[in-house]
């Protein structure tokens, strides 16, 4: 039987006493943890949202209803106590931030009664993660995530408390917007009053932070939701938060300069961590070029060598071939993995074809100096010897090559990289290594759509150096575009922003949008624009994944209250769910019967 609080008021949460308060008396409150029964004594755990703290029940303290009410104490039951802060008698558990103390109990009521739990509410516990999700009210009593959520909400108070300091004005825009296109898929909704017409959910503030701007707020943040209808992973969700700001009157470096200077605010505050400032900048092409990856990893070497020149002659099919059609021939160095099983070799050559290559070649160096190689035969030693020498090779270590398109090149060689670092244990979750990446391409051609796309979004400001291209070579046009990651994870991305009519009109042009689709899609947008337009540019934060990479985990779930899984489900509330076929018709919308039945279905997954 539940009981009242009242005439009781929490003085402390669990581990705000200390040996300090020896003496005092406190009412405690918060959920058991466990109870363990002696006979003349019975000690309980008590948890809250701050840790543990023991509490002792003796007849003699808590009388003769108190103790026997202290016996029927059950996992997750609600309790409070009033009591007194005492030095444990017993052994001290150095475990415990509370450790040295107990509260000798002298009152005890029962808030609220629990059903025995479906998993134990306990840290790196093993439960499956569909059990977890449908009892996310549950999972998110346990200590880690608990200490996810407050790193979440200091990292967010860190970063109001700095941009506000630096002028920074918090905005918010609409949820309920127009469809424009952004790349992903748009979360839709229907307009009851506009029959046939629809909203759109957010992708990003995008849009309004440019209006903002136009609008004379010269600086503006947002902690933004954002939608994106598209396939999940690990480090993706249907619904998501951005850190999103933006500038008036700045060029990259003013962009660069303050958000570095955050960054070091936000990681000295919430984990303690000193960012060296400034942070390293490295351009795509370079980026690219040495780790196949524009958010590489550098914790760790294992860069890609280009030996196209070296091969362009050799009398190996694979690589001549991939150079005649403006390929590459690229490889890297496992230092160290020279005796790596063929099992385990056959099983990286699986791994590369996943990233679209067609093969992987390899050369292992013996410890005697000689090369046991799939391509050996293939090459004269001096050959193979100015292979080796390229990829500094030494007794004992393991060079693997691609040979294809640039993008393959690059896609295979940076996967392989990180899987190769991955086995061998070299991903320290405790290093953080930031890295700008600039100059990235402004256009890349799209195969599927047979023209050039934004590589950011339309409204990128391309280099002024490279203006003159736009027309001959598009391909070969730098962006003033920059992305802020860290251990190999895009954690922020923005750009300069175009504020002239012509290159703004150029644009849209050579993306192939006409004067109309362009004026039905942005008219607002180009609407302001016709109304004086102060140069500007921003960024936007993945709160969700710096979060994630900041508690150690490994997928954004973890650092999020009420995640979806990946089918964008939610396996605690059922959502999405069907609804009553009265709110369909004042949408003037109809279903088709099968669909209807195929969701009624889908209770779990």
């Amino acid at each position: 039987m539940a009981e009242s609080m009242k005439g009781l008021k929490r003085s402390h949460r669990c581990t705000e006493l200390g040996t300090a308060n020896v003496g005092s008396q406190v009412t405690v409150m918060g959920w058991v943890q466990k109870r363990r029964n002696l006979g003349s004594l019975i000690f309980v755990d008590l948890r809250d949202r701050s840790g543990l703290l023991q509490i002792v029940f003796d007849e003699k303290d808590v009388g003769a209803d108190g103790f026997e009410k202290a016996g029927k104490l059950r996992s997750e039951f609600v309790i409070a106590v009033a009591g007194r802060v005492e030095m444990r008698e017993g052994a001290v558990n150095e475990n415990l931030a509370t450790g040295e103390i107990e509260i000798r109990a002298e009152q005890l009521r029962i808030l609220s009664e629990s059903e025995t739990p479906p998993f134990p509410i306990e840290e790196d516990i093993k439960t499956k993660d569909e059990l977890r999700l449908k009892y996310r009210f549950l999972d998110l009593r346990r200590p880690n995530l608990q200490r996810n959520l407050m790193l979440r909400s200091l990292v967010a108070n860190s970063a109001r408390q700095f941009l506000a300091d630096e002028g920074f004005l918090e905005i918010e825009t609409p949820i309920l917007i127009k469809s424009t296109p952004e790349g992903a898929r748009d979360y839709l909704v229907p307009s009851r009053i506009h029959t046939g017409h629809f909203y759109a959910l957010p992708q990003s503030p995008q849009l309004f932070k440019q209006l903002l701007m136009c609008s004379g707020y010269d600086r503006y943040f947002q902690i933004a939701k954002c939608f994106r209808d598209e396939d999940l992973r690990a480090d993706r969700q249907p619904e998501f938060t951005q850190i999103d700001l933006e500038l008036s009157f700045v060029d990259i470096d003013d962009v660069i300069d303050v958000n570095e200077r955050l960054l070091a605010k936000i990681f000295r505050d919430a984990v303690g961590v000193e960012v060296p400032l400034p942070i390293p900048r490295m351009t795509w092409k370079e980026a690219m070029d040495r780790f196949g990856s524009d958010k590489p990893d550098t914790r760790f070497g294992m860069e890609l060598k280009d030996i196209s020149e070296l091969v362009k002659s050799c009398g190996f099919g694979v690589f001549t071939g991939a150079l005649e059609n403006g390929g590459s021939v690229r490889g890297i160095n496992a230092g160290g993995q020279g005796k790596m099983p063929r099992k385990k070799i056959d099983a990286l050559v699986e791994f590369a074809k996943g990233y679209g290559a067609k093969g992987l070649a390899y050369l292992a160096i013996n410890d005697d100096g000689s090369y046991k190689s799939s391509f050996a035969k293939f090459m004269t030693e001096e050959e193979l010897a100015a292979i080796v020498k390229a990829l500094e090779g030494k007794p004992g270590d393991l060079l693997l090559f691609a040979a294809d398109k640039n993008k393959i090149v690059w896609n295979v060689l940076g996967a392989l990289r990180l899987e190769i670092a991955k086995s061998l244990g070299l991903l320290k979750k405790d290093e953080y290594k930031f890295l700008w990446i600039t100059e990235f391409p402004l256009l890349e051609y799209s195969e599927e759509e047979d023209r050039y796309v934004a590589m950011h979004h339309p409204f990128t400001m391309p280099m002024e150096e490279d203006l003159d291209k736009i027309d001959t070579d598009p391909g070969a046009v730098r962006a003033k575009a920059y992305d802020i990651t860290l251990n190999g994870n895009e954690i922020g991305g923005g750009s300069v922003r175009i504020h002239q009519d012509d290159i703004q009109s150029k644009m849209f042009e050579v993306l192939g949008f006409s004067k109309e689709r362009a004026e039905d899609q942005f008219g607002f947008l180009l609407s302001a624009f016709k109304y004086g337009v102060p140069p500007h540019a921003g960024l936007a934060y993945g709160l969700d994944r710096l979060v994630m990479l900041m508690a150690g985990e490994d997928s954004i779930r973890e650092v999020i209250a009420f995640p979806k899984v990946k089918d964008a489900s939610c396996l605690m509330t059922g959502a999405p769910g069907t609804v009553e076929e009265q709110q369909l018709e004042e949408l003037a919308l109809e279903i088709a019967k099968q669909e209807m039945k195929s969701d009624v279905d889908k209770d779990f997954h």
